[in-house]
């Protein structure tokens, strides 16, 4: 996502086959990383981050220190902003010099360097038996694999969500919006002169407007690309999801242009019923952060409120999909094929286990576990990540803040996450229509009225191909 906090936190978009001998060095299924080995102490490894923040770089090193004191390995930490992620894996490839692990990976990038050739495939399919393969959400394992190659370990997911009016939903006796027709009659009996049944992004130019689209696009079984490197935005679902979304902000929302930043205010301000935004908002709409909290009338009494009447919808379906689906991306760990793979392998056992709700506190609303327990205790990581505090420094807690069913549909999420291009093998056009966002041109176009859905999902469509044509 793309926007405020640094692009809402530095946006999106920048998935087993193993030896017999490899296997058998590995502690099985037991979801612990191994006992330290005596022949790595003081062995030490670089570890890159794309992550540059420095309240989260300080915070990962401190759970890189506890792995140093747990293995007597010692790693390195190097802070690679996502902007200049390829640039500088260029580089770093051409003299040699790339690092033994790579953290807070998007699938783009995991496709990226499974591209280039970088992945060591054989000890990430090592660490995910070795903890117990069936400990991950199936899904996130599937987006991060490759002809039965595990290009990345996936760490956890975000998702773009439904967030709507629990309480307001009741008193109308209204279902929750899982489908475009929910959606539709939740917001005409909703919408009022001071309350809009929905807002979502309309702008151009902005990726979270292409993002936003895409969560209602995919519910509806539109795809970009499909496997055979065919361009697809122009079939009947990209029509009829660019129409649905049109006719929602045309009669149900709030004139004129909304954004990332405008989305979130009306939705904090009361004025909203529904609103489209990520997991990212989870920690701001707890009434948290000073840049960015609740203002509803009754929020002034109870900064909670909001907070507490909000339910969140993750897998929504369209009159044309198959199944229910919704954007998102999981950030994952890999090894590098220059590794020294053994103390690699045991730094992201031990993120992924002992470190792991450490790791996950980081950014906790940015970090929905995709890897709920250990083999022993399987929902071990599930529980902690619900009662990790919303926000460092503050006593809120997700579980005291959010109903179950909100936290159960953020755990159980990741099953119908879905990404534009990656399953397809066509990461870079993703990427790249991204930057150039022809798609969030479309959705600016029908929603303003200067285009008709059809005419501007053949514009766009012509512009993905001219993109994917550069690219060969």
């Amino acid at each position: 996502m793309n926007g405020t906090r640094g692009q809402v936190r530095a946006g999106v978009l920048a998935v087993v086959a193993m030896a017999a001998a490899l296997l058998a060095g590995c502690t099985p299924g037991s979801g612990q990383p191994p006992a330290a080995a005596p022949d790595v102490d003081h062995h030490n490894i670089t570890v890159w981050t794309t992550e540059t923040l420095p309240d989260r770089m300080a915070k990962l090193r401190v759970v890189m220190e506890n792995f140093t004191a747990a293995t007597g390995v010692k790693a390195d930490l190097v802070g690679v902003p996502p902007h200049r992620f390829s640039q500088v894996l260029t580089s770093s490839a051409a003299s040699g010099d790339l690092p033994d692990v790579m953290n807070a990976l998007t699938l783009g990038q995991v496709r990226t360097l499974a591209a280039s050739g970088h992945i060591d495939y054989k000890t990430n399919a090592a660490i995910v038996q070795s903890l117990g393969e069936q400990t991950w959400e199936a899904r996130a394992l599937e987006l991060t694999r490759d002809n039965g190659q595990q290009l990345a370990i996936p760490g956890a997911a975000w998702h773009q969500l439904v967030y709507y009016r629990k309480d307001l939903f009741a008193t109308a006796g209204l279902a929750a919006p899982r489908t475009y027709a929910d959606i539709v009659a939740a917001a005409r009996k909703l919408d009022s002169p001071g309350r809009a049944g929905i807002v979502a992004a309309n702008k151009t130019g902005q990726a979270f407007t292409q993002q936003s689209f895409e969560d209602i696009a995919l519910a509806n079984g539109c795809e970009m690309v499909d496997g055979k490197g065919s361009i697809t935005f122009d079939s009947p679902p990209c029509v009829a999801a660019l129409g649905f979304y049109r006719d929602v902000l045309r009669n149900y929302s709030v004139p004129g242009i909304q954004d990332v930043d405008s989305v979130r205010s009306a939705y904090f301000a009361g004025k909203a019923a529904m609103a489209i935004w990520p997991t990212h908002m989870l920690d701001e709409l707890a009434g948290t952060r000073t840049d960015a909290r609740p203002s509803c009338p009754e929020c002034i009494k109870d900064p909670l409120f909001l907070a507490r009447n909000t339910g969140v919808v993750a897998g929504l379906q369209g009159p044309d999909g198959q199944l229910p689906a919704h954007f998102g991306d999981v950030i994952s760990w890999t090894v590098t094929a220059d590794s020294d793979s053994e103390p690699a392998r045991r730094f992201v056992e031990y993120f992924l286990s002992d470190g792991y709700a450490n790791w996950l506190a980081v950014a906790p609303e940015e970090r929905v576990p995709v890897r709920r327990g250990s083999t022993a205790k399987p929902t071990e990581y599930a529980d902690a990540w619900m009662s990790t505090p919303v926000t460092a420094g503050r006593s809120e807690r997700f579980n005291s803040v959010y109903a179950q069913d909100v936290l159960s549909t953020l755990l159980q999420g990741s099953g119908d996450l879905k990404h534009w291009g990656i399953v397809q093998g066509h990461s870079e056009l993703a990427g790249a229509a991204m930057a150039e966002l022809p798609i969030a041109k479309a959705v600016s176009d029908v929603a303003a009225g200067r285009a008709e859905p059809q005419a501007a999902a053949t514009r766009a469509a012509a512009a993905l191909r001219s993109i994917l044509k550069s690219m060969k």
